[in-house]
């Protein structure tokens, strides 16, 4: 395996009592790396008692380094975790170079069907375990109810709460049959907000019983369901709790989801370098307050590096030496963080090589590891289809006979999305530029989120004026306008969408 060589050495000894806290304080953590190669303080770590590390997008070049990378990890530290944020649709960090094979939640909600969602989440377990990865931090258990939310949207199975509630728990079936730890988030919800919490700090002001007869709903089920593992969101609740956001909230955390709702799982933060964390304290206090509150694991971030790992671990060990961390709550989340571990077991470096050379890496037309295989009608492009809306004037225009011209409008990707490729121009190079439209041609003009100051309703505007008959196609949630609602821009959604537009199938009225 490659890595990348550190000046930075890792002074783990100042004395037994602090050298063990700090092993404990590591033992806590979950940080995130630049780069395609494991980098030498990332390894350090894990003999330093490293809990786990979490892969990124960037994280990310090609298939076969993403194989090497894992087996390069799992060599040295068989027995920790190796997390990634695998939700399926938008959000992918394994096909961050292609678009997700998957559809993604708000597709599989408007399908409603729960083995169909299972299958969906099992075939993202059998791929990530035949990496050696063994936490996932998926599903999105959020119920979308504002239809402008800037970060669920289409991550959401949709805005109604039992809905949600019997997917999560489907998907949380799937993934762990499969062998790797889910995560549902964003607890106690993040479906009400209008503002990113990673670039600031997002307030919810519903009452507490809409709370309860909407946001909590699927977090009910994941506990039913004992999933093994719920994150945290950077948000204020304000009938929960007016002055902590839900990450570093006892109320909310012990309170209500440990004491109240019965989860005896691991508590995982999202990350701390987001805006609605640490843009007043910074990571390391984030950290020390998220474990104060009742987190278990903290997830760091994707450029975390060296410097603030080693600040992280001081700050949690200076907190345990001046008694504002009581050392029983740090101990039990370094418990709590092992035994999932334990309960969820890789597969060594070995197994991984021994994977890819059978072919069962879960790629696009092979088989899943463990011989699982994959099925080709389960979620074809017409199965996928029956997921949109189609208004009566989209039904006619797919119905003429006039030639096609798709023209994508490039639209900006929230930061959990990231930049993976999406819409037709993933699918096919004969998506065209405004400029380029062909005399005669009918067009659909493609875009996401599509509010009222979207500029593809200046390019729909002009190609109408010229005469073309246009229709306006959203890949993400609606917000009103468009004739076409796809609900996710995954690859295997936009292949979905090109062939209806295309001619390839056409669909009921929705």
């Amino acid at each position: 395996m490659d890595t990348i060589q550190s000046p930075v050495t890792q002074s783990f000894a100042t004395g037994p009592a602090r050298a063990h806290l700090r092993r404990l304080a590591a033992g806590t953590l979950m940080p995130g790396f630049t780069g395609i190669a494991v980098p030498v303080w990332i390894l350090e770590a894990y003999d330093a008692g490293l809990a786990a590390v979490c892969l990124y997008g960037t994280n990310v070049a090609s298939p076969v380094q993403l194989r090497e990378l894992c087996a390069g990890l799992r060599a040295h530290s068989p027995n920790t975790l190796i997390a990634v944020d695998e939700e399926g649709g938008d959000v992918t960090r394994l096909h961050y170079l292609t678009g997700s094979t998957q559809p993604g939640n708000a597709v599989l909600g408007r399908l409603d069907d729960i083995e169909l969602t299972a299958a969906s989440a099992s075939a993202i377990g059998h791929e990530l375990a035949g990496l050696g990865i063994n936490l996932n931090l998926a599903p999105d258990a959020d119920v979308n109810s504002a239809p402008d939310n800037p970060v669920i949207g289409v991550r959401s199975f949709g805005a109604e709460p039992d809905l949600v509630a019997r997917h999560t728990a489907a998907w949380i079936r799937g993934l762990e049959d499969a062998g790797v730890a889910s995560c549902a988030k964003h607890f106690p919800g993040h479906g009400d907000t209008t503002a990113d919490s990673h670039l600031a700090l997002p307030r919810v002001t519903a009452d507490a019983a809409t709370l309860d007869a909407r946001e909590l709903v699927p977090f009910r089920a994941l506990v039913a369901a004992r999933g093994a593992t719920v994150m945290t969101s950077h948000i204020l609740v304000e009938a929960l709790d007016p002055d902590h956001p839900a990450t570093f909230s006892s109320r909310i955390l012990q309170d209500l989801l440990r004491r109240d709702m019965g989860f005896d799982g691991v508590i995982i933060t999202d990350a701390l370098d987001m805006a609605g964390a640490s843009a007043q304290t910074g990571v390391p206090e984030a950290a020390v307050r998220a474990l104060m509150a009742g987190a278990d694991l903290l997830c760091l971030g994707s450029e975390t590096g060296p410097a603030l790992f080693e600040q992280t671990l001081t700050a949690i060990t200076d907190a345990v030496e001046e008694g504002r961390l009581p050392m029983e709550r740090l101990a039990d989340a370094v418990a709590r963080t092992a035994a999932l571990s334990s309960r969820f077991p890789a597969a060594s470096a070995a197994e991984i090589q021994e994977a890819a050379i059978r072919g069962q890496l879960g790629l696009p037309g092979q088989p899943q590891p463990g011989g699982v295989p994959a099925d080709p009608k389960a979620l074809d492009g017409e199965r996928i289809a029956e997921a949109f809306e189609v208004s009566e004037a989209a039904q006619r225009w797919l119905a003429r006979e006039e030639p096609v011209a798709i023209v994508q409008v490039e639209t900006g990707s929230n930061f959990a999305v990231g930049r993976v490729p999406w819409g037709p121009a993933a699918t096919t190079s004969a998506v065209v530029h405004e400029g380029e439209v062909p005399d005669g041609a009918r067009v659909a003009v493609v875009g996401r989120g599509l509010d009222a100051e979207h500029p593809l309703w200046t390019v729909f505007a002009r190609l109408r004026a010229e005469g073309h008959a246009v229709i306006a196609v959203e890949c993400g949630w609606p917000r009103g306008g468009a004739d076409i609602v796809t609900y996710g821009a995954s690859l295997t959604v936009s292949q979905a969408l090109t062939a209806l537009l295309n001619g390839s199938k056409k669909p009921e009225l929705g």
